[in-house]
C-alpha cells in the first residue's frame, strides 16, 4: 500500500499511464465532461474535494509543461485565477467555451467537488528530463 502521494488507486493508476503531451482535466462539479477521456470523479459532496486541493496533489505528482484555463475566470472565479496564476506561469487563457472544446482532447479528466464556476484548467502534461 502507498503511503504518501496520490492514495486514489484509479488516480494513480490513469496519472501513471500519462505521457508527453498528454491532456489532463482537473475541472470543478459543473464543467460538461466530454465522451471519450478516461474520467476520474473525485466529487463527494459540494466543495470536497476542492480544485485546490486536487490541483496541487496533480501538480507535486505531474510534469506540467503548460496549462489552459478560461478567461472568465479572472472576473467570475478571481480566487480560482489567482490560484492557477500562481502556480501555472505559462497559463494560456481562452474563451470557456473553447475550453470545453479543447477537453474533448484530454487523455483524463479528474473531477472535483468544486462548486464555484470556472474552476477548471487544462493541464499539458511534459517530461522529466
Amino acid at each position: 500500500m502507498k503511503k504518501a502521494g496520490i492514495l486514489n488507486r484509479h488516480l494513480a493508476g490513469a496519472l501513471a499511464e500519462l505521457g508527453h503531451g498528454d491532456g489532463v482535466l482537473v475541472c470543478d462539479a459543473g464543467m460538461p465532461i466530454p465522451a471519450g477521456p478516461r474520467v476520474v470523479d473525485l466529487a463527494f459532496r459540494a466543495g470536497v474535494p476542492s480544485f485546490a486541493e486536487v490541483l496541487d496533489g496533480l501538480l507535486a505528482e505531474l510534469v506540467v509543461e503548460g496549462a489552459t484555463a478560461a478567461a472568465e475566470t479572472r472576473a467570475v472565479n478571481p480566487a480560482a485565477a489567482a490560484l492557477l496564476e500562481g502556480r501555472l506561469p505559462e497559463l494560456a487563457l481562452v474563451p470557456h467555451e473553447r475550453l470545453k472544446e479543447l477537453s474533448a482532447g484530454a487523455r483524463l479528466v479528474v473531477r472535483t467537488g468544486e462548486a464555484r464556476p470556472y474552476a477548471n484548467v487544462l493541464l499539458r502534461c511534459g517530461v522529466f528530463f
